[in-house]
């Protein structure tokens, strides 16, 4: 597995591999099943999880957390949504802006009661291969040492012929007692709290029992009980929900036959390069976990796909090794496990943008929700920071000399914002405080080496 240092870079070279019988029977497999008709369970797994599949379906039926010993009964299915046209009620029509099926209970995708199903299996990589229509097919992928599942779908082109408009969706179904709480994440970063059927602040009329509970998901989405939760993060902005308890969906794809009326003027139905429609491939990334320890994976994973470093391919000389340094970090020390640096920008030779993010929530995790000091002394390798001066989060003004708007809660004398500033920065010390969830900009002067 390749490893990259903190803020760092690390070279690796690649050589065209001799193949030999052994070296294919370690990279390559032929598949091992071909059909889901079978007395034993499909079974791949780990050193943290396996993942099994139902012999007579070909559909996931389990998911075990073998460091923890939790177990989860899901199944994951595609359906769809019919596409609503307009009711005597209501003329609005499900569109590019509007999302409105026709009914409550999607339609599942699948041309005969099991799914072909074929397995490929080595030393690295353990994958699961379903079709469910020749318009539907999936990978489930599993990696050596990797604590998630990665599911990969491919979709599209969608039918069209029949006239009905299709909202696909993806949509695990597990023993996870959730009642109607689900979570999904704001802008990657916070966590709201969601119910179905339910405002915190107003009374719900649900004239829309699948659209009024959908939600923005930027990153993840997760359910969970006292025992076992489970995470789903995306590899794109999505809308989810969940509309029965233990469920989770998300929208994948969608191919509709009517404009919605809000400025677009056509339907959503792209026919693509072929004109036959648009093919969708994406990835969905499954974690099960305790809810104590969820945060630190799904945060952790969060960091690994949304920041994941850049690769850069060049013809290496027989010296290369020699003539120049194949690693390095531009930090002398690690920063804590809940400390992102989230900015580090020249401004100027002598100027630099710095921002740290702490990268939990309060309460989310026994021991990296809490509050965390770094110091900017003899942090970099590059230069040394002499001094700096907080900014707001912009950073088009210092913090000492911004002046917030207030206003008055209802039913309370009280002012909001408080005038509560950041702790200083030590001049001598260097050293920042943040708390759970909090960025703090600073215009640094810089000393190179």
């Amino acid at each position: 597995m390749a490893t990259v240092p903190a803020l760092g870079y690390n070279t690796y070279m690649v050589y065209r591999a001799k193949f030999t019988q052994k070296f294919q029977e370690m990279v390559f497999s032929k598949p091992m099943r071909e059909k889901a008709l079978s007395t034993s369970p499909i079974v791949i797994e780990n050193e943290f999880l396996k993942i099994t599949f139902d012999n007579n379906t070909g559909l996931l039926d389990t998911v075990i957390d073998t460091v923890s010993n939790l177990t989860m009964m899901v199944k994951q299915t595609f359906l769809w949504y019919n596409s609503s046209t307009g009711t005597p009620d209501s003329s609005q029509a499900s569109g590019a802006y509007i999302f409105r099926p026709n009914r409550t209970n999607p339609i599942p995708i699948m041309l005969r009661n099991n799914v072909l199903t074929k397995v490929y299996q080595s030393n690295l990589i353990q994958e699961v291969h379903q079709e469910f229509s020749p318009w539907l097919t999936q990978v489930v992928r599993l990696y050596k040492a990797q604590r998630h599942a990665e599911f990969e779908w491919t979709v599209g082109p969608i039918p069209f012929q029949d006239g009905f408009g299709k909202e696909i969706i993806t949509r695990f179904d597990s023993d996870i007692k959730s009642g109607k709480q689900f979570f999904t994440d704001s802008n990657g970063r916070e966590i709201l709290e969601r119910v179905k059927d339910h405002r915190d602040t107003w009374f719900y009329n649900v004239t829309e029992p699948v659209s009024g509970n959908y939600y923005p998901v930027n990153s993840r989405i997760y359910i969970k009980d006292d025992k076992k939760q489970m995470t789903i993060l995306t590899d794109r902005s999505q809308g989810g929900s969940s509309l029965q308890e233990g469920s989770i969906e998300l929208m994948i794809h969608r191919r509709i036959q009517h404009d919605d009326g809000r400025g677009v003027g056509e339907p959503l139905n792209e026919t693509g390069q072929f004109g036959d429609g648009l093919i969708i491939r994406g990835k969905h990334f499954v974690l099960l976990s305790s809810p104590a320890k969820s945060a630190s994976l799904h945060r952790n994973l969060a960091e690994q796909l949304y920041m994941a470093p850049s690769i850069s391919f060049f013809k290496a000389s027989a010296d290369w090794q020699i003539k120049y340094n194949l690693s390095g970090s531009f930090l002398h020390k690690n920063l804590p496990a809940n400390v992102h640096l989230l900015t580090l920008e020249l401004w100027d030779s002598n100027t630099a943008l710095i921002r740290l993010e702490h990268q939990y929530e309060k309460d989310e995790d026994p021991d990296l929700s809490t509050n965390v000091t770094v110091s900017f002394k003899n942090l970099f390798v590059s230069f040394d920071v002499l001094s700096v001066r907080e900014v707001s989060l912009s950073a088009n003004q210092f913090v000492e000399d911004a002046t917030r708007l207030k206003w008055k809660v209802m039913d309370s004398d009280q002012m909001m914002p408080s005038n509560k500033k950041p702790i200083p920065v030590s001049p001598k010390t260097l050293n920042v405080l943040l708390s759970p969830m909090q960025i703090r900009s600073f215009l640094a002067t810089i000393k190179g080496h």
